[in-house]
């Protein structure tokens, strides 16, 4: 048969698509993870979200990335109404995410492990779409916030509700509710206190907001948590969209930020002209009001890292198992190995840090015997854990493009955009000087972290000697007490999340941590990913990291 005069070549040596998939079993290391850190019972939970995860929302948010959000300032008509329009993707994976517990599990079910699970559930769903992490993230922080005011309990409640309503109607409406955030302002950044919006205490026991927030997150959320100057110095308060009686509130969105990633979700610059809200806690309590909102925020940047790493490390192997060159497939080639083997690894180690946080968060909200311990130890490890793992993503995922060749910088392959996204998280809610900062003052002024953090990192034993050794240098910081200079608390807090990890995965006899302690911990590795020692199984390690054709 004559070929058809238009065809120029056979099309060979292509990568099949890689969805649709099973998230939750394509994962050992997660799965692992979530028995050990004590959420076993919600196992079938979990498998239900990885499976709609890797195959209708992976869909979903390539569509929810295409088209950005719009801000609407007027209607046709002239009238203010400063609303932002979403692709209905967007709304489709909010409505999924909230719906199977991504914001909300944690509140609603009160059984030991609920933490955990819900660690997972975002896990897996900041795989497929991280921009609707944001919103999610800030809903299912607030909560413990909005619970110490009892006029709040209807927004508690509503918060961890699984129902997702996007219209605008004041709470009384609605099933279910959003919160967003608005902290920062142009003349301060991470230093809220030199925060300049004012709140004017009012007859009614509310008050009056006049100011403005650079970086307004998910601007359509029904309330927000803002910091002010009220009298009695800086406050958190509660600023809800709608008033009681389905009034505007006195807010104006000026426009939304432009930024690098992110692109589903909207970020705002906004003015406030006299919105009503109403305090959370007492005045000038305002930063500690929010502390525990902000360890809670830190795990989930700590688990965003984790997804946006195990993402691209899955594309990599899938890609180089079903690619050739120069007569085999990369996955065979030595050196190609030897990047996945260590992508592998640096992937595993980062989500046993988060997953072990997250169980010393579900710890310290219940009733267990080492409460006050978990306590300590999540205070700490949210820190240290969010300063290293955020720290890693971006260079990660830029060698797992790499592994990809040129498809790998093509929207198509869904890396460029996880590229993008991959900073986010270490500046967003405290930049890494500000994570590293908080770890020494938390060891200085809170004796109860340096004990848990030096007992967990000793729970190993004598597991390896790199990690024995790794333990005896930081010994005097946080043994003896000897203080570590500001200049250096980069290179401490570096050292601590790595013996910590170490901890982790001998502990959970991974066959990883043999690998990750050689290299992480002993000095047997390059500054690139690719440098592995001889003698590691690297076959074994990328055949654990993703199941499948080998």
């Amino acid at each position: 048969m004559e070929p058809i005069a238009f065809e120029t070549h056979e099309v060979l040596n292509q990568v099949p698509d890689f969805a649709p998939r099973d998230l939750w079993l394509d994962d050992p290391a997660l799965r692992e993870a979530v028995q050990r850190e004590g959420a076993a019972h919600f196992v079938g939970r979990l498998h239900d979200y990885g499976m709609l995860a890797g195959s209708h929302l992976y869909e979903l948010g390539f569509e929810a990335h295409r088209d950005r959000p719009r801000l609407r300032s007027h209607d046709r008509r002239g009238q203010r109404i400063d609303r932002v329009e979403f692709h209905p993707s967007y709304h489709a994976l909010m409505q999924a995410a909230i719906g199977n517990g991504v914001a909300g599990l944690s509140w609603e079910d009160a059984s030991p492990g609920a933490h955990v699970a819900r660690a997972a559930l975002s896990y897996l769903h900041h795989q497929v779409e991280p921009g609707t992490s944001c919103p999610l993230t800030m809903t299912h922080a607030a909560v413990p916030v909005l619970r110490r005011e009892p006029a709040l309990a209807e927004w508690a409640r509503k918060a961890a509700a699984p129902r997702y309503d996007p219209r605008e109607l004041p709470i009384g409406a609605k099933a279910g509710v959003t919160i967003g955030m608005g902290m920062t302002e142009k003349q301060g950044g991470s230093d809220v206190r030199a925060n300049q919006t004012v709140a004017t205490p009012r007859a009614d026991g509310e008050y009056g907001l006049v100011g403005h927030k650079w970086f307004f997150s998910a601007p359509m959320s029904d309330g927000f948590l803002v910091l002010a100057q009220a009298p009695g110095g800086l406050t958190c308060l509660l600023m809800p969209r709608r008033l009681p009686d389905g009034e505007r509130n006195a807010f104006r969105l000026l426009r939304l930020k432009d930024k690098l990633g992110d692109w589903s979700n909207a970020s705002s610059e906004v003015e406030f002209c006299g919105a009503r809200a109403w305090r959370i806690g007492d005045e000038g309590r305002g930063v500690q009001t929010i502390l525990e909102m902000v360890m809670l925020t830190r795990l989930d940047c700590m688990l965003g890292a984790a997804a946006e790493m195990r993402m691209a490390l899955a594309h990599a192997i899938h890609h180089c198992r079903h690619r050739a060159a120069f007569g085999k497939r990369l996955v065979e080639q030595p050196l190609m190995l030897n990047v996945l083997a260590d992508l592998a690894i640096e992937a595993e180690a980062a989500l046993a840090l988060a997953m072990r946080v997250a169980r010393a968060v579900d710890a310290s909200h219940g009733q267990a015997a080492d409460r006050e311990q978990e306590r300590a130890l999540a205070r700490v490890a949210t820190a240290i854990g969010k300063y290293w793992t955020c720290r890693r993503a971006p260079m990660f995922v830029n060698e797992a493009q790499e592994c990809l060749g040129g498809n790998g910088y093509v929207e198509e392959s869904m890396l460029p955009r996880l590229y993008r996204q991959a900073p986010l998280n270490s500046i967003w809610e405290g930049s890494g000087n500000i994570q590293c900062l908080d770890v020494l003052r938390a060891l200085d002024k809170e004796p109860e972290t340096r004990e848990a953090l030096w007992a967990e990192l000793q729970r190993a034993g004598d597991g390896h000697p790199d990690h024995a050794a790794a333990l005896e240098r930081l010994r005097a910081p946080l043994q003896d007490g000897a203080m570590v200079e500001e200049s250096g608390a980069r290179l401490f807090v570096e050292q601590l999340a790595l013996a910590m990890q170490g901890s982790i995965l001998l502990r959970a006899h991974s066959p990883a941590a043999d690998a990750f302690c050689r290299s992480r911990l002993g000095g047997a590795h390059g500054r690139a990913m690719g440098t592995l020692p001889s003698g590691l199984p690297l076959q074994e390690i990328v055949a654990r990291a993703l199941p499948g054709l080998e």
